[in-house]
C-alpha cells in the first residue's frame, strides 16, 4: 500500500476545471457527483492555494473538458486529543513496517 491517509471532505476542497487553456477554480462544497474518475497525486505544499496553483499548471488530464478536485490529507493535529500518544506510536510503528515491506 502506498498511502492510506483519509481525505478531508470535498466541502473543504476545491476543483480546478480545464477547458482548453483556461483554468477555473471553484471552492467546495459541491453538488452531488454521479460520475467521477478517482485517482490522486500527493504533493507536499504549504497551503491549499499553493496546491491549486500546481493543479492549474497541469495539462488537461482528459481529451475533453475535465476537473481535478483538490483536498487536504488529514494530519494528526486534525484529531486533537483523541489521537492519543499511544495511537500516535501505533501509527508510527505501522508506517515503519510498511516502509520496510517496500524494500
Amino acid at each position: 500500500m502506498e498511502a492510506g491517509e483519509g481525505l478531508h471532505p470535498s466541502s473543504k476542497g476545491a476543483r480546478v476545471k480545464f477547458s482548453g487553456s483556461k483554468r477555473t477554480v471553484t471552492d467546495g462544497p459541491f453538488t452531488e457527483t454521479k460520475e467521477l474518475v478517482a485517482g490522486f497525486w500527493l504533493w507536499k505544499v504549504k497551503s491549499m492555494e499553493e496546491a491549486i496553483e500546481w493543479v492549474k499548471r497541469c495539462p488537461n488530464p482528459m481529451e475533453t473538458d475535465s476537473e481535478i478536485e483538490v483536498r487536504q490529507i488529514f494530519d494528526a493535529e486534525d484529531f486533537g486529543a483523541q489521537f492519543t500518544p499511544e495511537l500516535r506510536e501505533q501509527e508510527e510503528r505501522l508506517r515503519k513496517e510498511m516502509a520496510n515491506k517496500k524494500k
